[in-house]
């Protein structure tokens, strides 16, 4: 069974990504599959506009699929534990050439963001020129429960929401609905699911010897206009994210957060998964957020390579993986253990710059 889907109509190159057990998690077999049409289309006569779903209707993309990337971090420790895998640094490199290519293509690519987003699902979907959300949509980068960051270009799309949004969704890894991805900028059409089809069949009969990004907004916003967007919470609670502008350290970030007393769900979820989170995760998120801001598209993908990497040799992602998808203890032993073992230099070494072969770590764009 292919792990990707593919077919052409009328000139619209449709991709499904085919995992439905796995929610559509990306395998680096699926990245590579995925970039090979992405590079075939891009010059075809054949291709107008691409249209990117998941198979199913629970999820677009649930991520990557971190648990292969926790056994191949495994089984290189039994090596040399200061050497990144192989096998991650193929996964995280492609797969940071897909979402370059994606944000960088020259036609229309539509991404149905329908059901779960999460990770690696919203590295595809931030960057496509025409992003769909549904009233089941539901957006989320948790990294930080996991060991890990927002990467697949989250220092670029989360620096450009309004406010503190991006400092504060990175760090609390915050649940985020359709009306809130509207809000935020991480989708141009709020569109219900049922409507689908409909845009299936204006885009199979769309007339595309004209301009290709004028014929695809021109079907999405006359299907979108009718549709009314419920409150976005992440709206609502814009003036509790206020108090987040201009904040210079983490530990300010922390207890403005935490000094929260209302029985608020939106923000006592946040303050869990901040605070049951990795403490190295939350430094590294608050660092390349603050670094990273005014780095080129291609910067923040070369940045945070590294840091993947680096994520890769150091404890804390191996073991978030294991504790929420191999062991599911959900216990995971966070090293180091808490905040205040948490040094300057601990931190300085995530962002070492790597090497394999002599070489730099680097993707391929």
């Amino acid at each position: 069974m292919s792990v990707i889907i593919t077919e052409i109509k009328n000139k619209v190159g449709i991709i499904t990504l085919n995992s439905e057990k796995t929610l559509n998690s990306l395998s680096l077999e699926m990245i590579e599959e995925l970039k090979a049409v992405l590079e075939d289309w891009k010059t075809s006569d054949e291709v107008a506009c691409i249209f990117l779903q998941g198979a199913g209707e629970k999820a677009l993309c649930a991520g990557g699929d971190v648990r292969k990337l926790h056994d191949a971090i495994i089984a290189q420790r039994t090596i040399d534990d200061t050497k990144v895998p192989q096998d991650c640094f193929d996964f995280f490199s492609k797969e940071y050439e897909v979402d370059y290519t994606i944000h960088t293509y020259p036609k229309p690519v539509i991404v149905w963001g329908h059901g779960i987003v999460m990770g690696g699902g919203i590295g595809l979907m931030v960057g496509a020129s025409h992003r769909i959300v549904t009233e089941k949509s539901k957006l989320a980068m948790p990294e930080i429960t996991i060991g890990l960051y927002p990467d697949v270009g989250g220092t670029w799309f989360l620096n450009k929401m309004p406010s503190a949004y991006g400092v504060y969704l990175g760090l609390t890894g915050a649940r985020l609905d359709g009306a809130d991805c509207k809000f935020l900028g991480l989708a141009d059409y709020y569109i219900e699911s049922s409507s689908k089809e409909t845009i299936l069949n204006a885009l199979l009969q769309a007339d595309w010897n004209g301009a290709s990004h004028k014929t695809v907004s021109h079907i999405l916003e006359n299907i979108s206009k009718e549709v009314i967007i419920p409150q976005s919470q992440a709206a609502l609670h814009e003036p509790f994210i206020r108090q987040f502008e201009g904040v210079d350290s983490l530990e300010d970030f922390r207890k403005i957060l935490i000094s929260h007393d209302g029985k608020d769900e939106w923000i006592t979820n946040g303050i869990k998964s901040f605070e049951s989170g990795s403490p190295s995760s939350a430094h590294i998120i608050f660092r390349q957020l603050k670094q990273g801001k005014d780095l080129s598209l291609e910067e923040v993908f070369q940045s945070e390579l590294n840091l993947s990497c680096q994520c890769c040799i150091h404890p804390d992602f191996a073991e978030g993986v294991r504790a929420l998808l191999v062991d599911k203890d959900m216990s995971p032993k966070w090293h180091p253990a808490t905040w205040k073992d948490i040094t300057e230099e601990w931190i300085d070494s995530y962002f070492k710059e790597l090497k394999m072969e002599n070489e730099k770590l680097r993707i391929e764009i």
